[in-house]
């Protein structure tokens, strides 16, 4: 499914696609909404979830903390449908465009993995940054869709 790389313009300028994963085998992937252009989640794709992805034409990445492959959704009925896929320039970051039903993203229940903003132009400060949330309310209940489990992404 993956050409071998064998030049920077067959790489930046070709019509085969032949990614570059780092050296733990991962590309990252930005995910953002299809209509409106929010940015959802960032996550992370090995070999086989660039595969599976393409092949289903809906998103599956690889979870870093659990070591394994994620087809996202699969649990809580979220599942990202994609519009649209593209490739960076030098083949090593991927971008989804995704659609949802239900239109929720982030596990801990709101719209977007990207719910908090960060202060910026403040000066330095030793006390810790207080984030600012821009979204009010979840989308869903997180315990409800998953029970009372711990997180196993966090920490």
């Amino acid at each position: 499914m993956f050409a071998k790389r064998v030049s920077i313009e067959q790489v930046e300028e070709g019509h085969e696609l032949a990614p570059k994963f780092d050296t733990d085998g991962l590309l990252p992937c930005v995910t953002t909404q299809a209509d409106t252009g929010e940015v959802l989640m960032l996550g992370y794709m090995n070999a086989e979830a660039l595969k599976r992805t393409i092949a289903t034409g809906e998103a599956h990445y690889y979870s870093r903390s659990r070591k394994t492959l994620w087809h996202k959704g699969a649990t809580s009925g979220l599942v990202q449908q994609v519009v649209e896929m593209r490739i960076d320039d030098d083949q090593d970051a991927v971008w989804l465009r995704v659609r949802i039903p239900g239109d929720a993203s982030c596990h801990v229940g709101y719209r977007s993995c990207f719910y908090r903003s960060v202060p910026t132009g403040q000066g330095e400060t030793e006390s810790p940054v207080a984030l600012n949330y821009e979204e009010q309310e979840k989308t869903f209940d997180p315990k409800a869709v998953y029970g009372d489990a711990p997180n196993p992404t966090i920490l």
